[in-house]
C-alpha cells in the first residue's frame, strides 16, 4: 500500500508538470484512466476539454511556473500544495485533489486556487 501512495504521489506530480508545462495530451496518455471527471468550473468535464485547456494555457502564458511544495496521498486521494506564477509576477496557491482508479490511473480532479496578496494581516506564509 505504502508503494502505491507514493507512486499515485509520483504520477499525480509528474501528470500536473507535464499538463502545466504545455504537454497535457501526453500527460493524459501516461496518468489518465478511461474517464477524467473535473470540478474545476472553468475547465470542461472530461479528458479532451482538459488537453484544450492546458493547450490554451501553454500558448496564452507560456512564461507561467510552477513550484510543488508539498504532497500527501491517503487511499485513492493525492493532495499537491503548489506556488504558481503567472505573467506580471501574479502569484497563486493552489491545493488540487486528484483521486486515482484501483489500476493507478487519475480519474478525478479537484482544486482551489488562491491569489497571494501584496499585504497580510501576519507574517506567515501561505505555505
Amino acid at each position: 500500500m505504502i508503494n502505491t501512495l507514493n507512486q499515485n504521489r509520483q504520477n499525480a506530480i509528474a501528470f500536473y508538470k507535464m499538463a502545466y508545462d504545455g504537454n497535457p495530451k501526453r500527460a493524459v496518455e501516461l496518468y489518465v484512466g478511461s474517464e477524467y471527471i473535473q470540478h474545476n468550473p472553468l475547465v470542461g468535464d472530461g479528458i479532451e476539454p482538459f488537453i484544450e485547456y492546458f493547450e490554451k494555457m501553454k500558448n496564452e502564458y507560456p512564461n507561467k511556473s510552477i513550484e510543488f511544495i508539498r504532497s500527501v496521498a491517503e487511499g485513492e486521494l493525492v493532495a499537491l500544495h503548489t506556488h504558481q506564477i503567472w505573467p506580471d509576477n501574479q502569484e497563486y496557491v493552489t491545493m488540487d485533489f486528484f483521486r486515482f482508479h484501483d489500476n493507478g490511473k487519475i480519474v478525478e480532479h479537484w482544486d482551489s486556487m488562491q491569489q497571494i496578496p501584496e499585504i497580510s494581516a501576519h507574517s506567515n506564509t501561505m505555505y
